[in-house]
């Protein structure tokens, strides 16, 4: 039976130098557009790597964008999911063209609230004197998600903007959208744009060419519980945001 690994990557497989406080052997392993080195694996995780590649097949599924997901020197060689579940690569690296025009019939749909969440991040921002401003996150000519990020990556920011101005709307005009905030990111999403249902849709491409197939899903954050749960078993990094809500909260 063949088995695949639906793996995020930032803080699951690597993560930037700031995360990686006293720990010895790193190598860089993702890189700015300049080439500056990023993001960096630890010697567990480069063990991690090369013992699960050894027995079954990593499929990427991660938030970065197709430039981004360049950017990472891993050898993967499947499928990838990225833009949070937005656009879907063909083993060839081709976008999946029928995902992709999916997808974007589902954004044109979503795209009037995600310019309203919009408009009620910036008019907080400027009534309360924050320096950031929210943007609206495109890959492969398609709208996903608003952005916003604070300047001086103060997490206690983020946060009082989620409760005061994101959730607000959510419970109101914003039903069709959720929140993700871990780190220095917070994003409004459609709910129809999601990693599990883009894994449902490469694990329907995997059984028509496979047959029965085992799968295992691996994130770091709350997101990506959801595309965990479609698989037959999860995997969570100790130390991440999921594992502080599930394993160590027991």
């Amino acid at each position: 039976m063949k088995k695949f690994l639906f793996v995020d990557l930032d803080d699951t497989l690597f993560q930037t130098l700031g995360k990686c406080a006293g720990v010895a052997g790193l190598q860089p392993v993702g890189y700015l557009k300049d080439g500056v080195a990023i993001s960096f694996t630890t010697p567990r995780q480069r063990a991690f790597f090369e013992m699960m590649s050894a027995s079954m097949t990593l499929i990427p599924s991660t938030a970065r964008n197709l430039d981004a997901l360049r950017r990472v020197d891993l050898p993967f060689n499947s499928y990838s999911i990225i833009d949070y579940g937005g656009v879907v690569l063909k083993p060839c690296g081709a976008v999946d063209e029928f995902w992709l025009e999916t997808m974007r019939a589902d954004m044109q749909q979503a795209l009037p609230g995600l310019h309203a969440a919009m408009a009620v991040l910036d008019d907080y921002c400027q009534k309360v004197g924050f320096k950031g401003r929210a943007r609206l996150v495109e890959d492969c000519n398609t709208p996903f998600y608003a952005l916003i990020k604070d300047p001086d990556k103060i997490d206690a920011n983020l946060e009082q903007i989620d409760h005061e101005a994101l959730q607000p709307w959510v419970a109101g005009e914003g039903k069709d959208f959720f929140i993700h905030r871990n780190g220095n990111n917070l994003a409004l999403l459609p709910k129809t744009l999601n990693k599990a249902r883009a894994v449902d849709y490469v694990r329907s491409l995997l059984q028509k060419e496979y047959g029965e197939i085992m799968t295992i899903g691996m994130g770091d954050s709350q997101s990506d519980a959801r595309f965990m749960a479609s698989c037959d078993y999860a995997l969570i990094p100790n130390g991440t945001q999921l594992a502080k809500l599930t394993v160590a909260a027991l």
